[in-house]
């Protein structure tokens, strides 16, 4: 059941000074409603969610990367944003993501029962997270843009008595700019966040939940090919299986957005497709809702996708991916399915490593036939035979002292719903658990603590002092940043497994 939805004020006067003073008074950004991932990820036209915020969905996107911005309530781990960006180019992509072996970033839940996919994106835990004041100020008032955007809307197809529903009461939200431009500074391991992505109480739900719908599950899955327990996983991390999947009317998060300028283009293309999916007749203005970054329903839809995935699968007539949960099972696995999903393989496998392995080939762009790895000495880490994937890669996502994973095709279908790393796995290992398979094998880490946004802006800049390109130090941990790890660690005969750790930045320091 939603939460009543808190009242927000009404800013369309002069609204530019009040998004001058959220700015200038540095208010920190908490956890909300999706992100991605969506997070931005993964393109937010491909994932569930939206474009995160720098850090960017869950999201995302993120379907379509979900719209989870650092959210950290329902975020299940999507919605917002994709999950990196920053100098590194690719950063946000799902192959990009796949290869993420950095610790995640997560935000804290604003709610015991928010979910986990925001949280997965981009994240902040309170102290640290500050706003950006770099993006400057929109030169017209709110009322002035909507006008304009009006005409848009039309020449777009939407029609008049759309508008009117749709526009009429349009509220600009400073809290949704603030949350876009928060720039978080502390991350939380990834071993924290899947001790609660993966609990042993949201297993427990996650299966009687599945037995509750198991005829529309295995319904879904028999038409898509995508395991009911995956479904029932992505479920379970957006919206905490249906209990919180955000209450901010989505007009106006994306008429925020858009009108705010960062994100304009993007806020705009979706929030034309949320009156689109008004003038269809699937939903009413007052019950789509959803989180601050776009993300709707209880799977965290972006509108683009839900136009492009959402399906009627109750036969009413209209697509309800907030009320029917026979439309979004089918939705969502219909999502997986034409982002690549591959019916009869897993998501991947946790292994082991032999001897002497070169940490350095745990890349994403390292792709081989399992046979081909089990050539090599990777053995299943229950000593079982590896399943037979035709493009799998090793995933290390704590670096060489953590747990190994074989993943596919279908992990990577997975980012394509939220492109952080910590959110597919999370979905895989809840998925697995809710299956009534193992946990994790391997001890993580703990003892590691992940390095703050400056501390990544320092290791960049003396990985670069030292030859070791890693782009424009930006404190976010990419493709190129891994690179340049690993071609360090090479040098100094370290594991090249890319991971970041204080001991790393010391050495890189010259201490």
């Amino acid at each position: 059941m939603v939460r009543p939805r808190p009242a927000i004020r009404d800013v369309r006067r002069r609204p530019e000074r009040l998004v001058s003073a959220f700015i200038a008074a540095g208010l920190l950004a908490t956890a909300v409603t999706g992100c991605a991932s969506q997070s931005a990820g993964t393109s937010a036209s491909q994932s569930a969610h939206p474009p995160v915020p720098s850090p960017s969905r869950s999201t995302a996107a993120a379907p379509g990367t979900s719209a989870h911005p650092p959210t950290a309530s329902a975020a299940p781990v999507n919605h917002g944003p994709s999950a990196n960006a920053g100098n590194d180019a690719g950063n946000s992509s799902a192959s990009s993501a796949t290869a993420a072996n950095a610790t995640a970033a997560v935000v804290a839940p604003a709610t015991p029962a928010a979910p986990l996919a925001t949280v997965a994106n981009a994240a902040t835990s309170g102290a640290g997270a500050s706003a950006s004041a770099s993006i400057p100020e929109p030169a017209i008032s709110f009322d002035t843009w909507l006008a304009r955007f009006r005409v848009e809307a039309k020449a777009a197809g939407i029609d008049d008595a759309t508008l009117r529903a749709g526009l009429q009461n349009v509220r600009l939200l400073p809290r949704v700019i603030e949350l876009d431009r928060a720039q978080p500074e502390f991350t939380r391991p990834l071993w924290d966040y899947l001790d609660t992505a993966v609990s042993a109480q949201r297993v427990t739900r996650g299966q009687a939940k599945l037995r509750e719908l198991r005829t529309v599950a295995d319904a879904a899955s028999a038409q898509y090919g995508v395991p009911p327990e995956i479904i029932v996983a992505i479920w379970g991390m957006e919206s905490n299986y249906g209990t919180y999947y955000g209450e901010i009317p989505t007009i106006d998060a994306l008429a925020t957005l858009a009108y705010e300028g960062r994100r304009a283009a993007w806020a705009q293309k979706q929030l034309i497709a949320a009156l689109r999916i008004l003038q269809n007749g699937d939903i009413t203005r007052a019950r789509m809702i959803g989180s601050w970054a776009g993300a709707m329903g209880q799977t965290q839809f972006l509108p683009s996708n839900f136009l492009a995935y959402a399906v009627d699968a109750d036969g009413d007539g209209r697509r309800d991916i907030w009320g029917s949960m026979p439309d979004v099972i089918a939705s969502t696995a219909h999502f997986l399915r034409r982002e690549g999903w591959q019916p009869g393989q897993p998501w991947g496998v946790e292994v082991r490593l032999p001897a002497g392995f070169d940490h350095g080939r745990a890349d994403d762009n390292l792709r081989q036939r399992s046979a081909q790895w089990a050539a090599e000495g990777i053995r299943a880490a229950d000593g079982g035979a590896l399943p037979d994937l035709d493009d799998a890669a090793i995933l290390l996502p704590a670096g060489a002292r953590g747990p190994a994973f074989l993943v596919g095709p279908n992990y990577r279908a997975i980012l394509r719903y939220n492109s952080a790393m910590s959110y597919a796995l999370g979905v895989g290992l809840l998925a697995q658990r809710i299956a009534g398979g193992p946990d994790v094998a391997a001890a993580w880490p703990r003892d590691l603590v992940p390095l703050s946004r400056s501390d990544v802006r320092t290791l960049q800049q003396a990985l670069n002092d030292k030859g070791f390109d890693s782009g424009a130090p930006d404190g976010m941990l990419g493709p190129a940043t891994r690179g340049a790890i690993r071609r360090y660690q090479r040098s100094t005969g370290l594991a090249a497994d890319g991971y970041p750790t204080t001991e790393l930045l010391r050495r890189a320091q010259g201490f």
